[in-house]
């Protein structure tokens, strides 16, 4: 299964734990490994994330993933909030910061370019628009490998 099948997969399955905790799963990062794979589950709340939410997440995580058994192997949990320079990992969370400073590694070029870093300026038709260096760049959603905020100071 291709690791963005399993991280789908994954996010069905944890969804309602995680709701039911009283947090927003703000996404999933799943790195296959030979020994041991890492699950990391993103949280987050509007009154924030402390370490007896994670622990609770993580606690209730575990019972659902050592039932359903969806990780070949060992591998480790971890359940953090997105922090300040949070992974963008859906088109609503490029909505949600539209104005933010972000940073983008994506799939293929675009303009002889891989790496981005810019303010989100729009967000349609699954394209984001961001404005680097004074200059409109719009990238298809699905060419975004990965996409972190940028904290400002």
């Amino acid at each position: 299964m291709a690791v963005s099948q399993k991280i789908q997969t994954l996010t069905t399955m944890l969804l309602p734990a995680v709701e039911a905790c009283g947090f927003e799963l703000w996404g999933l990062e799943f790195f296959p490994q030979a020994k041991r794979s890492v699950l990391r589950i993103y949280i987050d709340s509007p009154e924030g994330v402390t370490v007896e939410g994670c622990s609770k997440v993580s606690h209730q995580a575990s019972g659902i993933l050592d039932v359903e058994d969806p990780i070949a192997g060992e591998y480790m949990l971890e359940v953090s909030s997105p922090g300040w320079d949070r992974p963008l990992f859906v088109l609503a969370h490029y909505q949600r910061f539209v104005g933010s400073e972000v940073s983008l590694r994506l799939v293929a070029p675009i303009n002889g370019r891989r790496r981005f870093k810019g303010a989100i300026t729009a967000v349609a038709d699954n394209v984001v628009e961001l404005l680097v260096e004074g200059q409109a760049i719009k990238i298809p959603f699905s060419q975004i490998d990965k996409a972190n905020l940028v904290p400002s100071v």
